[in-house]
């Protein structure tokens, strides 16, 4: 069983790799990421992985220029991880990075077991936990993640307006998930974030026009498969 830790974006979840894979009908994992830290983006190593298809409008990667291209079979918003980079590689797609779609920044805690932060900085983490705009860890406050998430999420749907039965891919981590169902349900953001998400699960959201439908939430997307094939 993994330990619990704040996600860092050097991470990637070999569990979530190998059930991508399979979901893909694949068990080929040799496509990799590197990760040269904060501000810089993560890029697959095989040449031409990492792919910013050029289309008219917004020029910077997973602008809304690029909104119809992700539309399109094989084309994916992800996170700027390696966790999210490689989750999509592994699963066959074309990623588009989306600086938007990032894990909140948990400062000096990502990748740390949170049992280690709790006995090493227990009043920050009791800071953190009832306040969504504190950062004690030196990152960014679960309010501004969640500011940037909803910002494109509705930036997106408004691109999308009118153009129904064209849906897409995100593949990023369990905060920005959160955010987006609490947005969705109009949920502040210490609400949302009781929501459990498992690795490699989907959730469904739907535009309508009073804003977005939650579909589903948190179901296995191998064992959905399964059943649906």
């Amino acid at each position: 069983m993994r330990t619990a830790c704040f996600p860092a974006p050097e991470q990637a979840d070999r569990a979530s790799l190998a059930k991508a894979a399979l979901l893909a009908g694949t068990a080929d994992l040799a496509r990799t990421a590197s990760y040269a830290g904060p501000g810089t983006r993560p890029e697959l190593r095989e040449p031409g992985e990492l792919r910013e298809p050029g289309v008219s409008g917004d020029a910077e990667p997973g602008g809304l220029g690029e909104i119809l291209t992700a539309g399109q079979a094989g084309a994916a918003f992800v996170a700027p991880s390696v966790a999210a980079l490689q989750t999509a590689s592994a699963m066959g797609l074309a990623p588009i990075v989306v600086d938007a779609l990032a894990e909140a920044d948990h400062g000096r805690w990502g990748g740390l077991p949170y049992t280690r932060v709790a006995q090493e900085e227990p009043d920050a983490l009791a800071s953190w936990l009832a306040d969504p705009g504190a950062a004690p860890h030196g990152g960014e406050s679960l309010d501004r993640m969640t500011a940037r998430v909803t910002g494109w999420l509705d930036e997106t749907r408004a691109r999308f307006d009118g153009r129904r039965g064209r849906p897409f891919l995100v593949i990023c981590d369990s905060g920005v998930i959160r955010a987006a169902l609490g947005h969705a349900l109009g949920l502040p953001p210490l609400h949302a974030a009781r929501f459990d998400l498992a690795p490699l699960s989907t959730t469904e959201l739907a535009v309508t026009r009073g804003g977005w439908r939650v579909a589903h939430v948190n179901r296995d997307a191998l064992e959905h498969r399964k059943v649906t094939s």
